[in-house]
């Protein structure tokens, strides 16, 4: 028998530490491993050595005596019981603290510490109540019973015909194993605290609430509540550990300043498991600071990573696109080819034929006689070909500072985008999201499960509520928050639903972060009706529909979330919703990255939206956003869609690599694109076509053959079929299921304000149109488009191609630039003015005109093949432009053109070339030239030219447009929210682009 020493005496601490040293470590711990709980405290204060060896038995005996308690449970039950906690002790110790707080009701003592050590215990009295014992009922004990006194009820079924109240503080403990003592009671507390454990309480035939407190504070450990209710009114409190509500059972919190229900388990309910209704009053009871003092020793964030719900990320091992180093910026430095081969698409599409004489295989009439003599030539003609380097836009292809090529003119993607900002970094700078995380009014509920039930936590009323670290998995809804009231949510998981996950209606507000929102029925989120929290870094994946919508006037400010893998929209925003959303990563989801439609509106800044099955953003049927300084890349069809009566300003975005067209514009719509990087995309740069197409009507229908097409012919043109209209088309507007009317919600039109410019024709304005699969700028329109100071470089078609157009399409100030094919091409019946152009060293014809309009003060300068053709039936005026071709004519006008040349300067380029520089058909009557001046070199010229563009200097000459700044990365938007726009409904069923349907 081994003694254990008195720690007394200093003898008996140095014969501790001998003693602890005298046998070996492993049976000592066997040795403990049989004291009971007040023993292995004082054990624990002999001394430093006894100490570290009771602390060393946390997974043996602290772990026995833990699981041993009748009064809880697993540290982590109901939501992880398999999961070890980090400590034994640790939990054991909480659990001490939390069981004691019921008894912590009397007076403040101010007196000093030491006399605290003589303060006399409250003399408490047992009494049993069973068949045998002292009282045989419930009642006879709680009439006996004084303050503090504990009840013992033994096993057994104990029935109350009527009400039974609480008149001094009491102690209700059931005797056994939970589940052997069941109360068919009402109880109303009338007392300051009360304690129930061990206990299973079911509904008497008189009421459902079996307990009920209005001033008091109520502590419930280890209970079961079957097809019950508990109810407490403030400023009453409540404290639930370990209990479990199931068949219905659920909790009714009125008007409470604070109640704490942790690691409790509601299943099966038929409304809400916990409803928290109206605000906080101004009364408090003595143990609200005994139950923030409880809340605050949670760790913020206690729930593990679900890893088996959270597929991967962006930030960590995303197949295509930049990869995370940890930094403020993910890396992956990814040439074309390397992109190209991870998707699968062969180099930039060669041989597809987009339109007749616009794909990638074939030349035109002028280019191909040339084509030879070009090849051998090119370099002696470079020699000879007036500088032109110098023009407005030429800063946006020179190298930076540090060496490093701008998009314009890289022949690489973009390596790096931004990473999202952590929770932390968020609040710092966020004054409103850092108060409210610190926020402990209301009902806290933590660890806590909620399942197979209808609703989980409902709030109404200016309601308070904070939940952390619960897991709600297979209800109708998880949180629903209304009526102006105030949820806080930190690192919930919300799965399974089968309507939305969490819903926000009529002014709620909260936090909403570090959340693992996924494979709910609905959107994950659904913001409605003047609804505006705060949601931050959450993951928001897996959806059957979209991953968050915001609509009805909803508000909100929505960063540095991860939304991916939803079957429809990543966000969805409609019917004047009007969300903040910035900083997100939008990746692999099954429809477009960001719609916004109905009259949606929002600001969209600084996602990163890639990987997208249709496209990145879609805005369409009075949708007008604000879309700044996005990265929207690597997608599988179109980077940005703008389709029927879809509105915005689209500005300073980057748009790449992405597998259709970078942005795709229906004539029907009136945006604004200004000083966005489109570059590398497989087909156009920025496409504008019509409403319809009689001649694709087979594509508009749907029968677009995918993105296998893109390497042979598609088909009759321009593609996109749409996503069929019905329930793929149409978001499920009501959580309950049912249709909604939402006209009643909205402004009238004439309420509708903005504060950008005002325009009437659509404008394209100082874009980059780089190195993209086919022709920078496709233009197929029946209505008006402004497009001005654009730079169109690079790309592997024509640099502006214009094959329809019935109303006037402006090109004005723009840089035509070293394009694959012809500089600009104008088809016939299209009404076009070019004006203040530079059009440089593409490898067909500068200008290639067939339809109407003028050509004007343009600076048209070493093209492979004419300068400027003319032909057809076209009706123009070409006046006061600067040309000088390669090799061919300078200017060429062929067939039965009706117009005036007047007043151009034609510069020879080689002195090889022996072709007329002003080149009219014979017999063509009805075109003027006059005053054309005609530079040739002297026969004994052998070195550059001695002509320079100077008065003007080379077009463009425009200054460098506000939205391309040679910032890679702007500043991240203001958090405070900016008024907001409303708008009306327009019914109607409409379709719109090619890969591109929204949901």
């Amino acid at each position: 028998m081994v003694c254990l020493p008195s720690r007394c005496s200093p003898a008996g601490v140095s014969a501790a530490a001998m003693e602890v040293g005298s046998l070996p470590v492993e049976l000592w711990r066997v040795i403990l491993a049989y004291l009971p709980l007040p023993d292995l405290g004082r054990c624990c204060q002999v001394c430093r050595a006894w100490r570290e060896l009771i602390l060393s038995l946390d997974n043996t005996r602290w772990r026995q005596l833990c699981l041993g308690c009748p009064e809880c449970r697993h540290p982590n039950w109901p939501s992880q019981p398999n999961l070890e906690p980090p400590s034994w002790r640790e939990a054991l110790k909480q659990h001490a603290l939390a069981s004691r707080t019921w008894a912590q009701n009397g007076p403040e003592h101010q007196s000093s510490a030491c006399l605290l050590f003589f303060r006399r215990r409250k003399d408490r009295r047992v009494w049993h109540v069973g068949p045998g014992c002292e009282f045989e009922t419930l009642r006879g004990a709680l009439a006996v019973a004084g303050p503090y006194d504990r009840v013992v009820l033994h096993p057994g079924v104990y029935e109350e015909q009527a009400e039974i109240a609480l008149k001094v503080p009491v102690e209700l403990v059931g005797l056994g194993q939970l589940g052997e003592v069941a109360l068919l009671v009402c109880m109303e507390q009338q007392c300051p605290t009360a304690r129930l454990c061990n206990l299973v309480f079911m509904p008497p035939w008189f009421s459902t609430i079996v307990y009920k407190t209005s001033w008091g504070h109520v502590q419930l450990d280890n209970c079961n509540f079957e097809g019950a209710q508990l109810q407490v009114r403030g400023p009453g409190t409540c404290q639930a550990r370990f209990c479990s509500f199931s068949q219905g059972s659920s909790a009714h919190l009125l008007g409470v300043v604070l109640s704490l229900l942790d690691s409790c388990d509601f299943s099966g309910s038929d409304t809400a498991s916990v409803t928290v209704e109206g605000p906080p009053v101004s009364e408090r009871n003595w143990a609200c600071k005994h139950l923030a003092a409880l809340a605050r020793t949670f760790p913020f964030g206690g729930l593990s990573e679900n890893k088996n719900s959270s597929p991967i990320s962006p930030l960590s091992g995303s197949t295509v696109g930049p990869q995370s180093t940890g930094s403020c910026v993910k890396r992956e430095h990814v040439n074309m080819e390397e992109w190209q081969r991870r998707n699968g698409v062969d180099a930039f599409c060669h041989c597809t034929v987009i339109e007749d004489g616009f794909g990638d295989g074939g030349q035109s009439e002028g280019e191909e006689e040339d084509g030879e003599k070009n090849n051998t030539n090119n370099t002696i003609t470079m020699d000879y070909k007036i500088s032109c380097d110098n023009h407005g836009l030429s800063h946006l292809l020179k190298p930076r500072a540090d060496g490093s090529l701008p998009p314009a003119s890289c022949p690489n993607p973009l390596p790096v985008t931004p990473k999202p900002l952590t929770l932390q970094q968020e609040l710092e700078r966020d004054p409103d999201a850092q108060m409210l995380s610190a926020a402990t009014l209301g009902c806290i509920l933590r660890r806590c499960l909620f399942r197979e039930g209808k609703g989980g936590v409902h709030l109404s009323n200016y309601g308070q509520a904070r939940l952390e670290g619960n897991v709600f998995r297979g209800l109708n809804y998880a949180v629903r928050c209304i009526q102006s009231s105030t949820i806080v949510m930190l690192r919930n998981e919300v799965c399974e639903c089968r309507a939305s996950g969490v819903f926000l209606r009529l002014s709620a507000q909260g936090l909403i972060a570090e959340n693992n929102i996924h494979s709910n029925g609905e959107a994950g989120l659904d913001i409605r009706k003047g609804a505006n929290p705060i949601i931050l870094c959450n993951k928001i994946h897996s959806g059957l529909r979209s991953g968050i919508v915001v609509l009805g006037k909803g508000k909100g400010s929505i960063r540095s979330n991860q939304i991916y893998n939803n079957k429809e929209a990543g966000v969805y925003i409609l019917f004047s919703g009007n969300p903040v959303v910035s900083g997100n990563y939008i990746f692999q989801g099954q429809a477009a990255g960001i719609a916004v439609n109905e009259n949606g509106r929002g600001i969209i800044t600084e996602n990163v939206i890639k990987e997208n099955q249709w496209g990145g953003i879609d805005i369409r049927r009075g949708g007008d956003p604000i879309l700044k300084n996005n990265y929207i890349c690597y997608g599988f069809s179109d980077g940005v869609v703008v389709g029927e009566r879809g509105r915005g300003l689209i500005e300073g975005n980057h748009v790449y690599c992405n597998k259709g067209c970078g942005v795709w514009v229906m004539s029907s719509s009136l945006p604004q694109l200004m000083g966005n990087y489109i570059t590398h995309n497989c087909m156009y740069g920025l496409a504008v076509f019509c409403r319809k197409d009689p001649e694709n009507i087979e594509a508009m229908e749907g029968n677009w053959q995918g993105p296998e097409g893109l390497g042979g012919e598609v088909g009759n043109g321009e593609r996109r079929g749409v996503e069929e209209e019905g329930r793929e088309a149409q978001e499920n507007l009501n959580e309950e299921g049912e249709l909604f009317a939402w006209e009643s919600d909205l402004d009238s039109e004439d309420e509708r304000h903005s504060a950008r410019r005002s325009i009437s024709v659509p404008l394209v304005e100082g874009n980059c149109m780089s190195f993209n699969g086919t022709v920078g700028l496709y233009v197929k329109s029946s209505e008006p488009l402004n497009v001005f100071a654009n730079l169109v470089n690079n790309n592997h078609g024509t640099g502006i191609a214009v094959l329809q157009s019935s109303q006037l399409t402006r090109l004005v100030t723009n840089c035509v630039l070293e394009n694959g094919r012809a500089g600009v091409t104008v088809e016939r019946d299209c009404r076009v003015e070019l004006r203040g152009n530079g059009i440089y060293e593409n490898s067909g014809h500068g200008v290639s005109f067939s339809g109407s309009g003028q050509i004007v003060e343009n600076d048209v300068v070493g093209n492979r093949g004419y300068g400027i053709q003319v032909t057809g039936s076209a009706d123009i005026k070409v006046l006061r432009n600067r040309v000088q071709p390669s090799q061919g004519c300078g200017i060429a006008v062929s067939g039965p053109v009706k117009g005036i040349i007047h007043d151009n300067l034609l510069y020879q380029g080689h002195p090889i070339n022996k072709k007329t520089l002003l080149l009219l058909e014979p017999g063509n009557d009805n075109c003027t030239l006059r005053n054309n001046n005609i530079l040739k070199h002297n026969n004994s010229c052998t070195s550059s030219p001695p002509w320079v563009l100077d008065n003007p200097p080379p077009r463009p000459l425009a200054s460098s447009p506000s939205g391309l700044s040679s910032s890679q990365y702007p500043s991240r938007i203001g958090i405070s929210m900016t008024t907001r726009i409303s708008a009306t409904v327009e019914s109607g069923c409409h379709s719109g682009s090619m890969f591109c349907s929204i949901l």
